[in-house]
């Protein structure tokens, strides 16, 4: 599949608009465009002219593959690594980086619970504060955490302090997204 081709949705389903947040449903038969395929599901651009977010157990709807969005692929280590490749799971929709890569992961910790297990806690940002996509990333992080045998409790807050720039995005995301 290519962003030039467009795919035939092979039933109805709802998707997330970008950057709003907002729940649409969309057609069998209507055209989409692929633009991202990354971390919990699809962007696409409808044939209205918007990006949403599919998510990747409706993937077969596009004739596409099943994305499990919170299995812990290849997680190996301690728990904190663990946790941490889970953080490199989630994208921004809108940006085929992960979110650990663009500098929007602010604190991450994992303490111990007394009755056994740990606990994830999570501080995050957003690339502008009107984007409406805080709800949908903050709940596909607690998901990929909590997925994680040895987390039991995430904790995952959404900050603005200190306002998010692109000196925070990593040299190789810079490199992958043309930004020098």
């Amino acid at each position: 599949m290519t962003p030039d081709k467009p795919i035939i949705l092979r039933r109805d389903l709802s998707a997330i608009m970008i950057p709003s947040g907002e729940v649409v449903a969309l057609s069998a038969g209507s055209s989409v465009w692929l633009t991202q395929a990354a971390g919990s599901g699809y962007t696409v651009m409808t044939d209205h002219g918007y990006s949403v977010c599919i998510d990747g157990r409706d993937g077969d709807a596009l004739g596409l593959a099943h994305i499990d969005e919170a299995q812990p692929a290849g997680a190996r280590g301690s728990v904190e690594d663990q946790v941490w490749h889970q953080l490199r799971s989630c994208f921004d929709p809108e940006i085929p980086v992960n979110i650990v890569e663009l500098g929007l992961v602010y604190d991450c910790r994992v303490d111990a619970l007394p009755g056994g297990g740990h606990k994830a806690v999570v501080h995050f940002t957003l690339t502008a504060q009107g984007c409406g996509m805080g709800q949908f990333i903050k709940e596909d992080i607690r998901k990929k955490l909590l997925a994680l045998a040895e987390i039991r409790e995430a904790e995952v807050e959404l900050v603005w302090d200190p306002p998010w720039n692109q000196s925070m995005i990593a040299v190789s995301a810079k490199q992958q997204l043309g930004i020098e």
